[in-house]
């Protein structure tokens, strides 16, 4: 056996959602359909952000960090997984491996810490609304996102030089659509200690600081909001925070579900589903959360259509 951090496998094969063949083309069709309308739900909200002088605010400036963040988190895979349904040998090599391993946790770290960033910016919006624009500075939104690609940043790094160095031997096959940690620690043929205790404590951070601050958050603000004497009044608040709710809701459900299972294989088909969601459908119905309901976007849009026409 080769010593070192070299790996014996040159490239992985990936089993995808299902081996099932009569599944195959229908699944393809269906996850190409939620990947156009993620990437088109994604690019519109980012579109209209820049080009609506009225949405430069900071809770658009976060709105537009969580749909260039979940557009780009879908791409990292969702590619490769479409192959996976068309092609017989679903391969992918080891660099590919760890690059994918790499950006798929990078943009689900970053998501962790929008969202916190987002609970916060409601907080100030409802809790503090006169002193609103004086704490959600320029300065202060543009450092919060620097503050969580930073983390993301090195926390991915920390997660890919701890698989990078394992050794993995004649087992290949990865049971799962993308290089997902879970099933990369499986097929490892040299121990996996270093990799589960960077995994616990980075898992431990990105649960605790960003649920603990939302939770807090969310706190404050249905203290607010029940103290608001008219009916109309805590309406309008429910209003602007029950998007994020829901979006914070399901990103981190699904993501405690996959992520603190056991790595058995009894427990990955469940982490398939899991992780499906919030990998596929988590970035495919957060545009739709955010602009459904929302006055501003409907009115940039009718903005950006009618100055088209011309």
């Amino acid at each position: 056996m080769n010593s070192g951090n070299v790996s014996l496998v040159t490239e992985f094969i990936l089993v995808g959602l299902t081996d099932l063949p009569y599944l195959q083309i229908p699944l393809f069709f269906v996850f190409l359909a939620m990947y156009l309308v993620t990437a088109l739900g994604n690019l519109s909200l980012i579109i209209l952000t820049v080009l609506n002088s009225h949405l430069h605010t900071p809770m658009y400036f976060f709105l537009f960090n969580l749909s260039f963040v979940d557009l780009c988190y879908s791409s990292v895979f969702t590619p490769q997984m479409l192959m996976n349904f068309i092609i017989k040998k679903n391969a992918i090599s080891y660099m590919e491996c760890m690059t994918q391993l790499y950006f798929s946790c990078f943009f689900v770290i970053s998501e962790c810490y929008v969202l916190t960033s987002m609970a916060y910016d409601r907080y100030v919006a409802i809790c503090k609304p006169l002193l609103y624009n004086l704490v959600m500075s320029s300065k202060l939104c543009l450092n919060l996102m620097l503050v969580s690609y930073f983390i993301a940043f090195s926390e991915s790094v920390a997660h890919t030089t701890c698989m990078l160095r394992l050794t993995f031997c004649d087992a290949n096959t990865i049971n799962y659509y993308f290089c997902d940690i879970p099933p990369l620690l499986q097929l490892s043929c040299t121990t996996t200690y270093v990799n589960e205790v960077v995994i616990f404590v980075v898992g431990s951070i990105n649960i605790i600081v960003p649920t603990s601050t939302i939770f807090v958050s969310y706190g404050f603000i249905l203290s607010s909001i029940f103290r608001i004497s008219s009916s109309e009044g805590r309406s309008k608040a429910f209003s602007t925070c029950s998007s994020h709710i829901i979006a914070t809701f399901l990103f981190f459900g699904s993501g405690a579900i996959r992520y603190f299972k056991p790595s058995s294989d009894g427990s990955m088909d469940l982490g398939k589903i899991s992780s499906v969601f919030y990998t596929n459908v988590i970035p495919m119905i957060n545009p739709l959360l955010y602009s459904l309901r929302n006055k501003d976007i409907k009115v940039a849009l009718r903005k950006t259509l009618s100055k088209r026409k011309f």
